[in-house]
């Protein structure tokens, strides 16, 4: 009876044991792989994640990430959080008296609130951009129904600083204009999977973090010279009354932008309250004019590279030249007499420019507007640049009228583009606003580019060079000129076209100083254009803001002078 009792006892565990061996076979030969997917699934997890939108930073600016450039942090734009507060009506216990109750800490009335949940019972967000101290009073609130939600949004912290040449992010989170429109799909965080992996803190379970942010971008422009160069065309709107204005400075014989500044200004940060949209436009790059009398150093660099005339090659001036049934006159109907080329940019007579396009042939004139980069987009990387086609094809009076700037569409960083040459010895130059491009440890630098074509010999460039600083010494420009420096440039005035038929404005000019510095040695080039002063000419508009800037520039980089002015 005693061994039956063991036997069962026995066979029982037997047949356990079989049991048990078999669901483990089961469990971890047979079906193993499913199990371990399960098993790896409570250790590995999946978001969805958003990268941050790349930044903008003035050239010298320096990152705890990495430091770039000499001078302090000046972010063009930043990632910063904001925060909404919203409310789920169904929620709340007393309208009245939350309405009340939030609104003293946003800032909003009462009634406002209640006309935004009336009827409706579903999430409704109340403000968008609150500050985190707002929403840490609107949490001491402790009402049912109210919620907050952080949101990572655009900021300016330059505000009105290189507005136009920034862009804005739109509402719909592309980049808008300027360097945020030109470079969006650089600028712009990239959407993806985050894989979690968790585990025992004695096991490193930790998934590689992916750098799912966007590029930051840093721009050629120099803070200071930019802050300067917009001061001055604050001045000119109260002193001079301009419709508009524009600075641009260059480096010569990179084409580095160091300034590009545009008025009237506008916030960035309150890009949505402006009214008139032409406000986001930089007209540097997106805006055509009929240069005038800044064009007849280029006239001038033809006919001496052509082999036409000198520097002293002179003509007699009788205030007028007829050219069928149309008369061209100078400025003010002046007569100068005889004069020589020189004399010609001095004093900016038109029958001079008329007299040099006169031995040029036409095919000839035309084709350098084209080596001079008059007619295609230099490409700078900016969005929205335009262009004009120069494709004159009428009679004489036509190309006569482009000799000094009538007639000919260019934009002002274009003729800049073109004047660079003449600073620089002959060649031409790709103007630049973008420095650098990085993304995490990955740098992409932009590079000047100076063409290898020689448009005009170094021998005409030198001698365009001498008239020009003639113009400042002993000209009309002669209100730029700097004690112990040589300056280089040219005065313009010119006249605006009718938008929609042939003809001039008759009470509006467009007035332009365009010069380079020192003018043996160039180190700047800056291009004043004011649209519309309250003054007739360029010498007292234009002029006195080159010389200022100028002046600034020399004080800013300590240039050494060029001679003693104790000994001239």
């Amino acid at each position: 009876m005693r061994s039956w009792r063991l036997n069962v006892i026995f066979a029982f565990i037997i047949i356990f044991g079989v049991a048990i061996f078999s669901r483990l076979f089961y469990l971890q030969i047979i079906n193993h792989k499913f199990y371990q997917s399960q098993a790896l699934g409570q250790q590995v997890g999946f978001s969805e994640k958003q990268g941050q939108r790349g930044e903008i930073f003035f050239e010298n600016s320096q990152e705890s990430k990495g430091s770039y450039g000499t001078g302090d942090v000046k972010s063009l734009a930043i990632n910063k959080e904001k925060w909404s507060v919203s409310l789920i009506p169904q929620e709340i216990k007393d309208k009245d008296i939350l309405s009340e109750a939030l609104g003293k800490v946003i800032g909003e009335s009462g009634e406002f609130i209640l006309s935004k949940i009336e009827n409706r019972d579903s999430y409704t967000v109340i403000k968008k951009d609150l500050s985190s101290e707002v929403i840490e009073e609107v949490k001491k609130i402790g009402l049912a129904g109210i919620y907050w939600e952080n949101i990572s949004g655009r900021y300016y912290p330059q505000e009105k600083i290189a507005s136009q040449v920034i862009g804005f992010l739109g509402g719909d989170g592309t980049g808008q204009y300027g360097v945020e429109g030109y470079f969006d799909s650089f600028l712009k965080g990239e959407s993806g999977i985050k894989e979690e992996k968790r585990g025992l803190d004695l096991i490193n379970f930790s998934a590689p973090e992916l750098n799912l942010d966007g590029s930051d971008v840093y721009l050629t422009i120099d803070y200071n010279i930019q802050f300067e160069a917009e001061s001055l065309l604050k001045e000119a709107e109260k002193n001079l009354n301009i419709d508009s204005g524009q600075i641009l400075v260059l480096k010569p014989d990179t084409g580095r932008v160091l300034a590009m500044a545009n008025a009237p200004f506008f916030d960035l940060n309150f890009y949505s309250k402006e009214k008139d949209l032409d406000i986001f436009q930089n007209s540097i790059v997106q805006k055509i004019f009929e240069p005038g009398s800044i064009m007849k150093p280029f006239t001038m660099a033809i006919g001496i590279n052509e082999g036409k005339i000198t520097p002293d090659t002179t003509y007699v001036d009788t205030g007028f030249v007829k050219m069928g049934p149309a008369t061209i006159y100078n400025y003010d109907r002046r007569k100068y007499g005889q004069q020589t080329m020189t004399g010609v940019l001095e004093k900016s007579i038109n029958t001079g420019a008329v007299f040099v396009s006169q031995l040029i042939p036409h095919q000839v004139f035309l084709d350098y507007l084209d080596k001079f980069g008059f007619n295609e987009k230099t490409g700078i990387e900016l969005q929205g640049e335009v262009s004009f086609k120069n494709n004159i094809n009428g009679p004489d009076v036509e190309f006569a009228t482009a000799s000094f700037g009538q007639g000919v569409g260019v934009t002002p960083i274009q003729i800049a583009k073109g004047f660079c040459a003449i600073a620089n010895g002959g060649k031409l130059v790709k103007p630049y606003i973008v420095e650098k491009i990085v993304k995490g440890e990955e740098e992409i630098k932009t590079i000047s580019e100076v063409l290898n074509e020689q448009i005009i010999s170094k021998q005409t460039a030198s001698q365009v060079t001498t008239m020009l600083t003639s113009v400042i010494e002993n000209g009309f420009g002669s209100g730029a000129k700097i004690p112990g420096y040589y300056l280089a440039g040219k005065t313009g005035t010119a006249q605006v076209p009718l938008k929609d038929k042939n003809g001039y404005e008759p009470n509006k000019t467009i007035q332009t100083f365009l010069g380079f510095g020192p003018a043996l040695n160039p180190q700047f080039l800056i291009l004043v254009k004011l649209d519309n002063p309250k003054v007739p000419t360029s010498s007292a508009s234009a002029v006195p803001v080159f010389k200022k800037m100028a002046q600034y520039i020399i004080n800013y980089w300590q240039i050494p002078p060029d001679y003693d002015v104790n000994k001239k």
